[in-house]
């Protein structure tokens, strides 16, 4: 097989006006060329990692225009929008699973080209750890506080499955993915280098494990404990077992 010649041809695609119009005569220079490849491994790696990035990079720009509506009390179109954000955090996490069809060794190869980098330097990633203190306050200013509510209230004491419950779920959902796609990259890293190994900077790798157990809006996750503690409190937290009641007569 003359894999020059097919090179030639990935590379240098026909561009037509659908080409013309996504920009694929940048887009497809993003990669290293593919003669310079340190392995056959490494061009699904940048692919990869850079399409990850444009999902963050929508997903940021989505966030933008939630916190606009969250402030301006458009339910459904944060509901909306936050759909999507769930839809590409799930993208992103089975996205890493390609990455597992590379062995131990062959990342090695790749790993030696970055340098110092690490994911944690993500630009997209980064950028997302910032939005939802902006998320929550903006939540709480229009849809708690003007009319004195608590998490509680819209959770347990004034329980209604309105909007506020709507967003609050949503809300929960996007720090839920979040973790789930951080656990995930935390068994790529795993199955990839292990664990007990040291990251390119020099640091234990096990300390992503403290990342991954971080949430965005503790006050969502909290109520639920609070909620189950105060009913066990009132139907008692160990009962009689059913299957030893009495059978009815």
């Amino acid at each position: 097989m003359n894999r020059d010649k097919y090179y030639a041809r990935i590379e240098n695609p026909e561009m037509l006006d659908y080409g013309v119009y996504l920009k694929c005569d940048q887009l497809l220079t993003c990669q290293k060329p593919l003669n310079q490849l340190c392995n056959t491994d490494e061009l699904q790696f940048q692919i990869v990692h850079q399409v990850e990035e444009l999902w963050m990079k929508l997903m940021t720009f989505t966030l933008v225009e939630v916190i606009d509506y969250l402030e301006q009390g458009e339910t459904h179109r944060v509901l909306t929008l936050m759909t999507r954000v769930a839809m590409l955090q799930r993208l992103m996490t089975s996205q890493l699973d390609v990455l597992e069809t590379m062995s131990p060794k062959e990342y090695q190869e790749i790993r030696l080209q970055l340098g110092n980098g690490s994911g944690q330097e993500s630009p997209g990633f980064r950028m997302l750890l910032k939005m939802p203190p902006d998320m929550w306050k903006a939540y709480s200013d229009t849809y708690l506080v003007p009319d004195g509510l608590t998490i509680a209230d819209i959770y347990d004491e004034k329980y209604s499955h309105d909007g506020r419950y709507a967003i609050a779920e949503a809300l929960i959902e996007f720090d839920e993915q979040f973790q789930k796609f951080r656990w995930n990259h935390l068994f790529l890293i795993h199955r990839s280098i292990g664990l007990s190994s040291k990251s390119l900077k020099g640091r234990p790798v096990d300390l992503l494990q403290s990342g991954a157990k971080h949430r965005f809006f503790p006050e969502l996750w909290d109520i639920r404990s609070a909620m189950t503690d105060k009913w066990g409190g009132e139907y008692g937290v160990v009962r009689e077992p059913i299957h030893k009641k009495p059978a009815r007569k």
